[in-house]
């Protein structure tokens, strides 16, 4: 880990907005794929995995045909991998309506249907679908290459974070809707969503949780970093501490916010993320009554390999 310390970069939103928004079009694309899937508990089953090239959906088995699609954001292009063979897309240049063309059409070569749904969610001001957002957009390899990097860099943190807990956790990943990068923890203990928050959400939020994830921000706040939240949001998180000099609660966001700039001057940004998430857990189980064994000890499988059941500390 200790070489990765000095790889933490600057993220300056203007500079990787362009990219953001047509990353997150262009995301969704696949992962409508997802909502064929079961729900699981928090939409678990939506999330792209980060991978060592980009972002991956899951393998899906749909129609007799076993498939998965892989944005390579190191590499400027979608490839379509099947049973049956694979299909590559670029994204060098052209519209989000171009792209959708083509991925249907190279999608139907490998006996896939087309997505089931053509509409972009979750991003203000977009077309309605697909095939209206007519825009030219150029394909900037720095800022995908960086946007990856983020990406990478805060997922290794979150998932170690989520390593023991014991509970229902899906795993960490993209919500290819709001383009943030989640882990979440769940408990079954039923609570009401607001009645006038769009179905997904209300979905979301039928059981209890606590997410602790990954933004680039938005125009409205374009400040990336790590956020937190407790649902449903408990009294008492004013004057806390959470783990990391520089976190803080915003109550008018509803967040425990880490800014990115902040995390990079720590001494060990990995082991800073890891603190940050076990401190709004902490708030979790003494504000809202979560159950503090619901964590257990956070070893390496070296140790647990070599350890009897019977000698770890729980």
């Amino acid at each position: 880990m200790s070489e990765r310390l000095h790889t933490w970069p600057a993220l300056v939103y203007k500079d990787l907005a362009p990219m953001i928004d047509y990353v997150n079009r262009v995301v969704q694309v696949a992962g409508k794929y997802t909502l064929d899937e079961p729900f699981e508990v928090g939409w678990g089953n939506i999330v792209l995995e980060v991978t060592p090239r980009g972002l991956s959906t899951p393998t899906f088995r749909q129609g007799g045909v076993t498939f998965v699609v892989h944005y390579r954001l190191l590499d400027g292009d979608v490839v379509i991998e099947s049973d049956s063979g694979s299909r590559t897309l670029p994204l060098s240049k052209g519209s989000v309506a171009a792209f959708f063309a083509s991925f249907c059409a190279a999608a139907a070569e490998l006996g896939v249907h087309r997505p089931h749904s053509s509409l972009i969610c979750e991003i203000p001001d977009a077309p309605p679908t697909f095939r209206d957002d007519q825009v030219e957009r150029t394909w900037d390899g720095d800022a995908a290459r960086l946007m990856w990097t983020a990406l990478d860099l805060a997922a290794d943190g979150l998932e170690a974070w989520q390593a023991p807990f014991l509970g229902h956790r899906p795993r960490v990943g993209v919500m290819w809707g709001g383009f943030d990068l989640s882990a979440t923890r769940w408990r079954a203990q039923p609570t009401t969503p607001p009645p006038h928050a769009p179905p997904f959400q209300q979905n979301a939020q039928l059981d209890a949780y606590v997410s602790v994830g990954f933004s680039f921000g938005d125009a409205k706040a374009p400040n990336a970093g790590m956020y937190a939240y407790i649902w449903p949001q408990p009294d008492g998180l004013e004057g806390r501490s959470w783990g990391v000099e520089g976190a803080a609660w915003h109550p008018d966001a509803g967040l425990v916010q880490l800014p990115w700039d902040k995390l990079r001057e720590t001494p060990d940004p990995h082991q800073a993320i890891v603190a940050f998430g076990d401190a709004v857990y902490e708030a979790a189980v003494e504000t809202a009554g979560w159950p503090s064994d619901l964590v257990g000890p956070r070893v390496d499988g070296w140790y647990m390999s070599r350890t009897p059941p019977e000698l770890v500390e729980h």
